[in-house]
């Protein structure tokens, strides 16, 4: 076990901020003099001091990603590029790691701490990872803007960048974003200030990629030049709705648009993308930034419109676009302007945002509050105590016959660990990470409670061969249990890199059948992955007793994995994206985005909302070393009358031919619906731990539209509570719905409707339910 806690080190001294009265002598400046430093006037006046003060040759410097600052006006140079995906990366060129600061806490990757479906679990890593961002922007190695998380809705199963997202619910995504984001961004005490534009943060996060972004290289083709055809259904109720929930619930500070087109246009140029949704429609409150090099991505690979270099920067900027991540608003804004293509004032528009943003940051009065963070708050006891705890939540029983876990450690006194992932560091860490404060392998886990011998079973992850398969069948003869460690990494699901297939790689299927049908003792499969595998050969197998899938844990990965094989921890996770059966990449390509099935083309649907094949695991599935048991109990009348006014109208929808569509089929959202507390569902829903082991119980909720209406989902997530319960006692929890909201949907032309009719409310995979009746007269 590599550990980095013990670092001596000393510090260096404080970083400082552009109107410390410090910093302004050694740069020969009188702070009286600069409205900018003047802390009695508001924000947007002093922003507007800064850049009245500069030159317009400075201006167009000041848009890229890598700041040269100005130094005659004290601003320091800055890079904005910095990452804190699952922990402070190194990502970017804000943040590194040295002497100094040798680590940060890396956290699993966010895919896995989604499958614990606990929200304030992922306020709290949030809240640990800013404070140690700022600990290390004290120390001088980071900056304050950090481009995480990634809430892209994962359409497809062999995306590459799976492991960075919160998974296929939108609305789970949204909700994943909007608590990491407040845990990042939030000041104690500010969070809900009058003025949203001026209120303080802690650390600045940013929402991305904006939208419709999730083919990076399948079967050559790219983002770099892919063409997302995307229905405005789709675009409203799947890929706009997380980052519209990031904004509105989450106050983020920033949005990144992403490489890829959207129906021909680049999204980076897309005035209604940017201005119109995001500024107007949503109301963001800060700034909005490129993808790296994506402008120049949209004139060399897109070749969008013919477009020059100059004419790319003035649709950008006049989009809406405030930040390059790249070079060509430096290198060409200049002469865009002198060309007259864009404007000085929508230079001075995208600067106003940048430096306001800043301002919030502390960036230039500092912040007296987070001062005093340092070393000791990087990689102390209790960030890597959650690191854990995040990984142990996350974690998902997919299999345990007779209850062969979790393991008595006094009868396995000798336990074989076998397979390629069985001494991984780095590959627990995923991608988008920084150097971790210490690794914990899976064998230095399972160490601790008892004495472990172990065989590689394969050179490397991608198992090219069988040499090393008998010394692993040898190892499981005489071991009391074998665990086999299998699955994926970054050479096979990665940022530019799509599967092809959803199987394992190489020889790990034969590997893992060897080994089963050799081994003295109970077989204990572990998945290391973040996309599905087409594991039905192992789950029909009687000889493997049981399968966990541990997703990619982080640098605690090995004791999270440990503690749940032999029930120090009694897992409750559940799997955040659905797990697909091989034949399924063979149905439809991975560029068609519609999410509902195209029969005259026989795709199926996607995620669990669309699809209605087999599966080898559905979404939400996990299990649990305890049984509980529910009960549902709407606390309200199961009907709502809603009597119409003279500026509500009736809205037609389309339903299946035969079905029985009401006189009134819906309403719109939009339409005057006040959809208050009148239109409120209260429910409790008891859930009784009925098993001898304490354990925690994730409860997701769905509703299901009335039959017949074509195109809506087979059900959707409007709700979910993870909660501890002890052995032998009851839990009771509060679910409230707005009914608009909850029991909405979205028709083709992309209107958000409430459908006339009788709507059910389903609790998990159907374990209780109750129906509710929409009347309009």
């Amino acid at each position: 076990m590599s550990d980095k806690l013990n670092d001596a080190t000393p510090e260096p001294p404080l970083f400082t901020y552009v109107c410390d009265p410090a910093h302004l002598s050694a740069v020969k400046l009188d702070g009286s003099t600069l409205g900018f430093c003047d802390t009695s006037l508001p924000y947007s006046v002093r922003v507007e001091d800064l850049v009245d003060r500069l030159s317009v040759e400075e201006k167009v410097l000041l848009l890229g990603s890598t700041s040269p600052g100005v130094p005659r006006l004290g601003l320091p140079k800055y890079e904005w590029w910095n990452e804190a995906l699952h922990g402070v990366s190194s990502v970017g060129g804000g943040s590194r790691f040295d002497a100094v600061v040798p680590g940060a806490t890396s956290f699993p990757t966010v895919i896995l701490s989604t499958a614990s479906f606990n929200e304030d679990l992922w306020k709290r890593i949030g809240q640990v990872i800013s404070n140690e961002a700022r600990a290390m922007y004290n120390l001088g190695r980071a900056g304050l803007t950090f481009w995480s998380p990634v809430i892209n809705v994962v359409r497809d199963p062999r995306w590459g960048r799976i492991q960075e997202t919160p998974g296929e619910d939108p609305f789970v995504v949204g909700r994943y974003a909007a608590n990491f984001v407040r845990g990042l961004q939030d000041v104690r005490g500010t969070e809900h200030v009058h003025d949203l534009n001026a209120r303080p943060l802690k650390v600045s996060a940013c929402c991305k990629h904006y939208a419709a972004y999730d083919v990076d290289n399948w079967k050559g083709i790219d983002r770099l030049h892919f063409d997302a055809r995307v229905t405005e259904q789709d675009m409203v109720e799947t890929f706009l709705k997380p980052f519209e929930m990031c904004v509105k619930e989450g106050d983020v500070s920033s949005i990144m648009c992403s490489y890829n087109r959207v129906n021909g246009i680049p999204t980076c140029a897309d005035p209604k993308l940017l201005n119109q949704t995001v500024r107007g429609d949503w109301g963001l409150h800060g700034y909005l930034v490129s993808d790296c090099d994506s402008i120049e991505v949209m004139v060399n690979k897109h070749q969008f419109i013919n477009d020059t270099n100059e004419d790319a920067v003035a649709q950008t900027l006049k989009a809406g676009l405030d930040l390059d991540c790249g070079d060509f608003y430096p290198k060409f804004t200049m002469s865009s302007i002198r060309q007259g293509k864009v404007s000085v004032e929508d230079v001075d528009k995208a600067l106003r945002n940048l430096y306001m943003l800043m301002m919030r940051l502390g960036y230039f009065d500092g912040s007296p509050q987070f001062k005093n963070l340092g070393k000791k708050d990087i990689c102390s006891a209790s960030n890597i105590e959650l690191a854990a705890e995040a990984a142990r939540q996350g974690i998902v029983l997919l299999k345990n016959d007779n209850g062969t876990l979790p393991f008595n450690r006094d009868t396995i006194t000798n336990l074989a660990v076998v397979g390629p992932h069985a001494k991984v560091t780095d590959v627990m860490i995923g991608n988008y990470a920084g150097d971790p404060c210490r690794y914990v392998t899976p064998v230095d886990g399972f160490s601790i409670y008892t004495k472990v011998q172990t065989q590689q079973g394969c050179e490397d992850v991608l198992c090219n061969n069988d040499k090393l398969i008998g010394a692993a069948v040898d190892a499981a003869k005489v071991a009391d249990a074998t665990v086999i460690m299998v699955g994926l990494n970054l050479k096979v699901e990665a940022e530019s890199l799509d599967r092809l297939n959803l199987f394992l790689p190489g020889f790990q299927t034969q590997l893992i059948n060897q080994v089963a049908d050799a081994a003295k003792g109970p077989v204990v499969l572990i998945i290391m992955s973040a996309g599905g595998i087409d594991i039905t050969f192992a789950k029909n197998n009687p000889k493997i007793k049981a399968i966990i899938w541990a997703g990619y844990p982080g640098q605690e990965g090995g004791q999270a994995i440990a503690d749940v094989v032999f029930g120090t921890y009694n897992p409750g996770g559940r799997l955040p994206i659905t797990w697909y059966e091989g034949s399924y990449v063979e149905k439809l390509p991975m560029t068609s985005m519609q999410l509902r099935p195209v029969d005259n083309l026989a795709y199926p649907g996607r995620t669990y909302k669309f699809y209605n094949g087999t599966t080898v695991y559905p979404f939400g599935y996990g299990l649990s070393y305890s049984q509980f048991t529910y009960t549902i109990q709407p606390l309200n009348p199961a009907s709502l009358n809603i009597k119409l006014n003279k500026l509500q109208h009736c809205h037609d929808i389309d339903y299946k031919p035969g079905a029985q569509k009401p006189t009134c089929p819906s309403l719109k959202i939009e339409d005057g619906l006040a959809c208050d507390a009148y239109y409120t569902i209260n429910t409790h829903i008891q859930i009784k731990n009925t098993g001898t082991r304490d354990g925690d119980q994730v409860v997701i909720v769905y509703s299901k539209a009335p039959e017949g209406i074509l195109g809506a989902p087979i059900k959707q997530v409007i709700g979910f509570k993870r909660v501890g319960i002890r052995a032998g006692h009851t839990a009771v929890l509060p679910f409230q719905f707005n009914a608009c909201k909850a029991l909405s949907i979205v028709d083709y032309q992309a209107h958000t409707v409430l459908p006339a009719g009788q709507h059910s409310i389903i609790v998990g995979d159907g374990v209780a339910s109750f129906t509710y009746d929409v009347n309009f007269t």
